[in-house]
Order: C-alpha cells, then sequence, then structure tokens
C-alpha cells in the first residue's frame, strides 16, 4: 500500500466512461506526473484525488484513509491550479494565509508560516502587493506559496506553468524541482508537455483516452516504451517509425530495410529474445530515437552494436548544441541528432550510425512494443 493509492478507479458521464479502471500507487515524497493530450482524462484524475469530482468505481486512499465521499476541504491536500485562482482584492500575504485563517489558525501561526514560505519561494518582497500588480510568474509562487504553507498531506498541480511564456516555464519548472527535492513532498502533477513530464518526475504515467498506457520512470518510459502511443508522445523530436521485415538467421536476428536510394540495409539486433523471433518473415515498427541516428564520431562509443548506413540528407536545422538531420530510411522521414559541427548538407551524402542497443520493436498489429 502507498502513501496515495488509486486502485481500480473509474470515472463516467452518464453511459460514456472516461476513465477506465485506473490503478496507480504513489509512495510518500514521490512526483508523479500524469502526462498525455487533452482530453485523455489526467484532469479528471486529479480532480478525483481532490474530491472534487466524484468516482464512479473504485477506491481513492490517503495514508490508508478511504477518500470516497470525503469533503474536499477534509483530505488534507492543496491544489495548485493553471489558473492561479488568487482573491484580486487580497494582498500577496492574505491570498497566502487565508485559508490558515478560514481553519482558526492563531495569527502569530499564520504569520510564522507566512514568513517560511515567502522566503522559500523569494516573494518577501511582494507580501504587501495585489495581484494585479504581479506578473504571471510572481503570481505562479504566490498560488504555491498558498499550497505550501498549508503543509498538507498531498499536493496537486493542474498545469500550473502552462499559462507562462517559455523561459519563465523553464524557470519555474527548476524551482518547483527545487521545493520537492527540498521538502521531500508527495506530488501529483498534471500536465501535457512531455518535457515537464520528463524532467520534474520520479514516476511518470502516460495517459490516453482514459486508460494509463505506461507507468514507470522517466528512463523506462523513454527507453522502453509499452506501445506506439508512448513512443512518439515521448521525446522531442519523436521517435523515428520504420517499417522493417524481421530475418532469423541461426542466432542472429535483422530489421531487413531500405536506404534512401531503395538498396537493401540489414540492421542486426543485439541479443535477440524469442519474442523478436517469433516475427521472423513479418513486418514490425522500428523504433529509433533521433540521439540514436547520428553521426559516426557522435554514436555511443560504449554501445557494441552500431550500424551503418550512408544516405543523403534532405534537411539539416542547426539547433546550437545539437544539428537535426532528415534522411529516408524504409521509405519513412526519420530525424538524426548529430553533433553542432557535423559536416552535413542538405543535398549530401552522409554515414549515418544507428545505435541498434536503443532500437525498440513494435507489432504493427497490436502496436505494443515486442519484449
Amino acid at each position: 500500500m502507498g502513501f496515495l493509492d488509486i486502485d481500480n478507479a473509474t470515472k463516467s458521464y452518464g453511459s460514456v466512461e472516461v476513465l477506465h479502471k485506473v490503478d496507480i500507487s504513489v509512495e510518500e515524497g514521490e512526483f508523479l506526473v500524469l502526462v498525455g493530450p487533452s482530453g485523455c482524462g489526467k484532469s479528471t484524475l486529479l480532480n478525483m484525488i481532490a474530491g472534487l469530482e466524484d468516482i464512479t468505481s473504485g477506491q481513492i486512499s490517503i495514508k490508508g484513509a478511504p477518500m470516497n465521499g470525503v469533503h474536499p476541504s477534509k483530505r488534507n491536500i492543496a491544489m495548485v491550479f493553471q489558473s492561479y485562482a488568487l482573491y484580486p482584492n487580497m494582498t500577496v500575504g492574505k491570498n497566502i494565509t487565508f485559508g490558515l485563517e478560514m481553519h482558526g489558525v492563531p495569527k502569530t501561526e499564520r504569520d510564522a508560516a507566512m514568513a517560511k514560505v515567502a522566503d522559500m519561494l523569494q516573494i518577501g518582497q511582494l507580501l504587501d502587493r495585489k495581484p494585479g500588480q504581479l506578473s504571471g510568474g510572481q503570481r505562479q509562487r504566490v498560488a504555491m506559496g498558498r499550497a505550501l504553507v498549508r503543509d498538507p498531506d498531498v499536493f496537486l498541480f493542474d498545469e500550473p506553468l502552462s499559462n507562462l511564456d517559455a523561459k519563465l516555464r523553464v524557470d519555474m519548472r527548476t524551482e518547483i524541482k527545487k521545493l520537492h527535492q527540498r521538502l521531500g513532498t508527495t506530488i501529483v502533477y498534471v500536465t501535457h508537455d512531455q518535457i515537464e513530464a520528463m524532467t520534474l518526475s520520479t514516476r511518470i504515467a502516460v495517459m490516453n483516452g482514459g486508460y494509463v498506457q505506461q507507468l514507470g520512470t522517466p528512463k523506462e518510459i523513454y527507453d522502453t516504451p509499452a506501445n506506439l502511443f508512448v513512443a512518439t508522445f515521448m521525446g522531442s523530436p519523436s521517435m523515428n517509425l520504420i517499417d522493417v521485415a524481421i530475418r532469423a538467421d541461426g542466432n542472429a536476428v535483422y530489421a531487413d530495410t531500405t536506404d534512401d536510394q531503395g538498396r537493401k540495409v540489414s540492421l542486426a539486433f543485439p541479443a535477440p529474445g524469442a519474442a523478436l523471433r517469433s516475427f521472423d518473415g513479418k513486418t514490425v515498427k522500428l523504433g529509433i530515437r533521433p540521439e540514436a541516428l547520428t553521426d559516426v564520431d557522435g554514436a555511443d562509443q560504449r554501445s557494441s552494436h552500431v550500424e551503418q548506413i550512408e544516405n543523403t540528407v534532405t534537411v539539416t536545422e542547426p539547433a546550437g548544441s545539437d544539428t537535426f538531420v532528415t534522411t529516408t530510411i524504409g521509405g519513412a522521414e526519420c530525424v538524426g541528432r548529430m553533433r553542432s559541427d557535423a559536416d552535413v548538407a542538405a543535398g549530401r551524402a552522409a554515414t549515418f550510425a544507428i545505435n541498434m542497443e536503443k532500437a525498440v520493436a513494435f507489432d504493427p498489429q497490436t502496436e505494443d512494443r515486442i519484449a
């Protein structure tokens, strides 16, 4: 049993089930991110944890106590919303301590708690201002301060950074991570941004269509995606997918495909298992991350299974520390991540290094990863 347990939780609106038997156990101090496209059910699940939405079936427990039917005010959770939800007529200090005042906490304790979080979030100089006098980043800090001051069992964040500009999102992401490392609090965080999910979480639940597609650490989600949806949703640029024919030859198994000129290319799998061998003679989807499709000098020197292919470059995109290079393999456009000084140009041939230790195969029928 975890600190926060979601056990077979479903949610229906009339005859339409929008969340399907969600099972997640969150340990104390964990940072769980619920990530997925709009309409996948992540915010609905967060609202069920908060008590803002009823559970149709199943159970949600916090510290072993069932929360079904328990009023949000009795759950000892704190929520940070996308819209900040600050009282415009109150000062920052009053916004932070208002909840404590409503719960009858003495003023001396309220002031001490406010001073502590103001120092932690570096907003001490803002305590006498009104929300209308603050920037978006400052308002988000105040919203976080209002949650932190209560010392709850679980913090719930509902896309808190989506209203901020790109640079401020990165800055606030760092601040939230620092806070979690310092306080060791239990956090459930909703976002549609897979970069936020990867950088903030200790574990990620990737959701789509009301189902949890995969639950795991950022490394597990990225390196061994459970299915094609997870593979393509997580990672930027997205994982390259190539139709290949599986060919077993003795102990070896190859992915047979073609280069940009239609010439046959055979890519050997390292340590192929029985599941992959069972696809001998069949077509599968081969997934290759951009960083596993690179220039020879940029290839992982620790890998013992790097294949090389001569191909024509169609597009180059310099991106500071990297150069993204587009080419065609097996009739599919593929993006490689090369070094910034890689000698490549559109229209010229280049040697691509493919790290087959990082390649993943998917069943095209079920879309599940082939173990």
